[in-house]
């Protein structure tokens, strides 16, 4: 019954936004898609690709608990999907997966089997950088040539670069981080983007903050947008996020906000099929 009713939900949201998207007015890259399990089950990937499209997305970075979901969308629509392997097989491993050595296994065998063009977006904070999971992560990403999603605190991002100075870092969430520690990290990191996932998305007033504008024209090429469907409920917002995603760039120059919305994140995808790990 629950998932029937949750299909029901879903398709509401669907034909809701078909009506009110306006898709054409600034591309996008949503660089922190998950499609889980809990997910997929009331929303097929036929409705999540109609969801994707109606938000005038170029292009969505998708990982997923399990890896299941992220492969359904790639089947279904190779051309929109940027495949990102996350280290879950369920929800429940978020805190304990960089101390389970059979992850390991399990991320050889996806790497070695489907094409990606990132490992995350994974959380680790402090010392679970240094764990055996996380240290063979960063040399996984080195062997592929791909880059790694971190959903973590400055610590761990320090300790991926120091791991591999030539690493790809999309920082998760750090548009939610005081953009001092942004600034001092993107300095810090010559392979760091910034996943503005979160920031400010249900604010009215769409100026952009005076610290985050300097940030922005400072670091012009480091910045991405990103929805973040953690739970089944919040692909209700992707068209939504998508509409706010286009709203509150208006407020920098042209030439900036193209990189926000959607330059950044192609650079990032484009170097990993270059890398030949995610079919074109």
């Amino acid at each position: 019954m629950q998932k029937a009713v949750t299909s029901f939900i879903f398709g509401l949201a669907v034909v809701g936004y078909a009506a009110n998207s306006s898709a054409a007015d600034l591309p996008l890259v949503d660089a922190h898609i998950h499609y889980s399990h809990d997910a997929w089950e009331g929303l097929p990937p036929a409705k999540a690709v109609a969801l994707l499209r109606k938000a005038g997305l170029k292009r969505a970075f998708v990982s997923s608990s399990s890896d299941k979901g992220t492969q359904l969308l790639y089947n279904a629509t190779p051309h929109l999907i940027v495949p990102v392997l996350r280290p879950y097989r369920k929800h429940g491993e978020l805190g304990s997966w960089m101390h389970d050595d059979s992850i390991i296994k399990l991320l050889e065998t996806r790497l070695s089997t489907n094409k990606y063009a990132g490992i995350g977006g994974f959380h680790a904070y402090g010392n679970d950088v240094n764990t055996n999971v996380l240290r063979r992560v960063v040399s996984l990403a080195k062997q592929y040539g791909i880059f790694l999603h971190s959903h973590s605190d400055a610590a761990v991002i320090d300790g991926i670069f120091k791991k591999n100075l030539d690493a790809r870092v999309l920082w998760a969430h750090s548009g939610s981080t005081d953009p001092t520690e942004i600034r001092s990290m993107l300095k810090k990191h010559k392979n760091l983007w910034s996943d503005l996932a979160f920031r400010d998305e249900h604010a009215t007033d769409r100026k952009v903050d005076k610290a985050w504008r300097k940030l922005f024209q400072d670091f012009p090429n480091r910045f991405m947008i990103g929805t973040d469907t953690f739970a089944p409920e919040r692909w209700f917002y992707v068209v939504e996020h998508a509409n706010w995603s286009r709203a509150w760039p208006k407020d920098l120059p042209k030439s900036l906000a193209e990189n926000i919305a959607w330059r950044n994140a192609m650079t990032l995808a484009d170097w990993a099929l270059k890398n030949k790990t995610v079919n074109n």
